[in-house]
């Protein structure tokens, strides 16, 4: 498991808080922010962005994967994420999903209730590494 130090919590949360403070919330007026900590030492970020049509709105952890795919890529270490008020947030089971995808073993998320892993927030997962295993043995 990635050791993750209290400033480098604090870090995420404030870069969360700089993210959420550009999200486009008109329709809920529920800012969300998120950043996350990359393999390389990088950090991405993602705000909400609403849409008229409610269903077509993306969450924060969809901008953050933007970014971290349009800034180089990477596996993702550390995740937090913010409301309005910088209170933290647990990822919809989408938004698990799709942090699962890059996110490297034992990625580590400040959740409601602590620090848990990927693993403990999306048990069972499908994923990159359900697809790589089963290649390896065809």
């Amino acid at each position: 498991m990635t050791t993750i130090t209290d400033q480098t919590w604090q870090t995420l949360r404030d870069r969360a808080r700089e993210a959420m403070a550009k999200a486009y919330a008109p329709y809920s007026n529920f800012p969300v922010g998120a950043a996350a900590l990359v393999d390389d030492g990088r950090i991405v970020s993602g705000a909400n962005i609403e849409n008229a049509s409610y269903g077509l709105g993306l969450c924060a952890e969809c901008s953050l994967l933007t970014d971290l795919v349009m800034t180089g890529g990477g596996t993702l270490v550390a995740f937090v994420c913010v409301d309005g008020d910088g209170n933290t947030l647990m990822p919809c089971g989408r938004c698990r999903q799709l942090l699962f995808e890059h996110s490297a073993e034992g990625m580590l998320l400040n959740t409601v209730s602590g620090v848990k892993t990927i693993d403990e927030v999306l048990p069972d997962a499908f994923g990159p590494r359900t697809l790589r295993a089963y290649q390896d043995t065809h």
